[in-house]
């Protein structure tokens, strides 16, 4: 793609991923792609404001030199270390060696064990400004959204906040790259939702204290490191971090995500009654195969959901592995304080539910019903499935 005018010599010049696989070498963006945004801004003194990752630098280099000489430029702004916004830096200081490198205390120790950059390193503390001439940059400290090292930059004069991770999403640039003149929105805001809590959810705290401290900042434009570039409405992205970071301390919708696994298909029959029992009182339900279903992409239901449904059956003395690869990974996000209830088969000593309940014991999830049968489901265990559903249903709609 070409370089994009944002404003009057200010331009986004990243590149999009549609070939990475695994974002971070965990989470799937095989379909989806993802964007790496990096900005320009031409005054008297030429800023780059985050790098990309170290592929297609010919293409970004190309996009700079529509615009000026990449060489002249005088200073890159890091906002982030991440090499999916770094990896272009030893490369830029061949190409641009008087070009100064502005980042955090932290950026600077980063700059030299990532890169054994130690020379024409400038330091940036929260508050300082930098004037590029006609445009003056403010730099903010937001520390470990979602790294220790990262700031925000916010450009003056047009009012852009540059956030990098933060406010960003999943999802290869389609063309438009600004929320007004996106077609599939709801695709982008899907994946901001996977992206925060694939990325940032661990950090929600910081993010609050970071959307706290910027608040009462005129902000026009929001250009984040990944995703969309907000300028019609950026308080809509702002509200819906803001509503994610949330989730954390417990503010969820009323509604139930429902994991289950299955070996030879008798506790899928279950789930199926289970979930009508569910769907007759009219709550919200999402429901997921662990067996075929990356965790990328269960996460952010069970983050947003006040119940969590598991269906697994018993496997060797032991909860059946893909969901309990779900319920770790539960763990690992830090997804606490749910109603939760279980269902599953087994075939003669079981063992699902104790190592269930040793899972979810430092989640402080609360399990308020479980429900075991013993092989292939029977006609009146189905009606008490159904019931089983219906119950914890009607508790998570209160």
């Amino acid at each position: 793609m070409p370089a994009i005018e944002i404003k009057p010599d200010v331009y986004w010049i990243g590149v999009n991923d549609r070939t990475t696989d695994l974002f971070e070498g965990i989470w799937p963006i095989t379909k989806e792609g993802v964007s790496y945004n990096s900005y320009l801004i031409d005054d008297e003194k030429k800023v780059v404001i985050d790098l990309t990752k170290s592929f297609k630098g010919d293409e970004y280099l190309a996009q700079i030199n529509e615009l000026t000489d990449v060489s002249q430029v005088d200073y890159v702004v890091i906002n982030h270390m991440e090499p999916d916004h770094s990896g272009l830096l030893r490369t830029f200081r061949r190409i641009a060696p008087r070009a100064t490198f502005i980042g955090s205390a932290k950026t600077k120790e980063m700059l030299e064990s990532f890169f054994s950059i130690t020379d024409n390193v400038q330091v940036v503390n929260d508050g300082d400004t930098l004037s590029l001439g006609k445009r003056t940059l403010k730099f903010f400290s937001t520390p470990f959204i979602h790294w220790p090292e990262t700031i925000m930059t916010y450009e003056v004069s047009d009012r852009i906040l540059f956030p990098c991770d933060a406010f960003g999403g999943y999802g290869a640039i389609r063309g438009a790259i600004f929320d007004d003149e996106c077609e599939d929105f709801d695709f982008y805001k899907k994946e901001a939702l996977r992206y925060y809590v694939n990325i940032v959810a661990n950090y929600s705290a910081r993010v609050l204290g970071a959307i706290e401290k910027l608040a009462d900042l005129p902000v026009d434009i929001i250009a984040p490191s990944h995703g969309l570039i907000w300028r019609k409405n950026p308080s809509l992205i702002v509200n819906l971090y803001k509503e994610w970071a949330e989730c954390a301390a417990g503010k969820t919708e009323p509604g139930i995500t429902l994991v289950y696994g299955s070996m030879y298909g008798y506790t899928e029959l279950m789930m199926n009654a289970v979930a009508r029992g569910i769907s007759k009182v009219g709550v919200p339900v999402e429901i997921f195969d662990a067996s075929r279903t990356h965790v990328s992409y269960i996460l952010p239901s069970l983050w947003t959901k006040k119940g969590v449904m598991i269906g697994a059956p018993t496997y060797e003395v032991s909860l059946f592995p893909p969901v309990a690869e779900v319920l770790n990974a539960s763990a690992h996000k830090h997804i606490k304080n749910k109603k939760a209830a279980y269902f599953g088969s087994f075939g003669w000593s079981g063992g699902a539910l104790r190592n269930l309940e040793k899972i979810i014991e430092p989640l402080k999830w609360d399990l308020v019903d479980t429900f075991e049968f013993k092989g292939c489901p029977k006609e009146e265990e189905f009606k008490k499935g159904e019931e089983f559903g219906r119950k914890f249903a009607e508790l998570v709609k209160k």
